[in-house]
């Protein structure tokens, strides 16, 4: 009988240092997959919402974008690892992300990463039961009353290694308040991301990490100009 393979549909897949959360400085590879319902309106990567079976292209187009496209690949495990290799990335990190990557299974990625010597993170909107190894690093970005309608599972704030909020106004706070609140959520670190790094949010993110003792993240790639 065939060994079904575990195939991933990936937007992109490139090196870089991890801008944001406790792995701030980190080089990383970033694997972005494709597809998510979840809505965010200030969402900066509309272009992995959709899964458009007339936009998969050969991997090594995927890998020789050079502007954002809704244009994906699907790549096996070992072909995952194997691009790696063929592209000669350094980083030992690497982060899954998206659009919503948990709305896969990710265990069998993650294991196979970690057996190569990788560590692992995995960036959600906790709004999809998380499947990953053990040891993943696990940043939950909550999504809260967003156009797709889905709810913050409890399972997934309580996996959270750290949780990571994008805000612009105090109602962005007093939702992290109330939903930290009704998931019993104490020890885990929380940062406070400002949306668009506009000064406003900048600012009210700052005097609110101060007020509860919460860490700031501010996409240093973005103020680098870098992926």
């Amino acid at each position: 009988m065939k060994v079904k393979t575990t195939c991933y549909k990936i937007n992109e897949l490139f090196e870089t240092i991890q801008g944001e959360g406790s792995f701030t400085g980190q080089p990383s590879i970033f694997i972005r997959l494709q597809g998510c319902p979840v809505g965010c309106s200030w969402c900066d990567t509309k272009h992995t919402w959709e899964i458009d079976p007339q936009l998969q292209v050969a991997s090594d187009v995927m890998l020789g974008k050079t502007q954002e496209s809704d244009y994906w690949s699907e790549l096996s495990v070992e072909q995952i690892l194997e691009t790696i290799t063929a592209e000669g990335y350094q980083a030992k990190h690497i982060v899954l992300t998206g659009g919503e990557p948990c709305m896969v299974d990710l265990k069998p990625l993650c294991e196979a990463l970690e057996q190569a010597g990788f560590s692992c993170q995995v960036e959600t909107s906790g709004t999809f039961e998380i499947r990953v190894s053990d040891n993943c690093w696990v940043t939950v970005s909550p999504k809260v009353n967003m156009r797709g309608g889905y709810k913050i599972l409890t399972s997934a704030m309580s996996r959270a290694n750290e949780i990571k909020h994008p805000v612009a106004t105090e109602q962005h706070v007093d939702e992290l308040k109330a939903l930290l609140a009704e998931h019993q959520i104490t020890a885990t670190p929380v940062y406070l991301q400002p949306i668009s790094q506009k000064p406003r949010a900048t600012e009210l993110a700052i005097k609110t990490c101060i007020e509860n003792n919460w860490r700031l993240s501010v996409q240093v790639h973005k103020y680098l100009g870098i992926e």
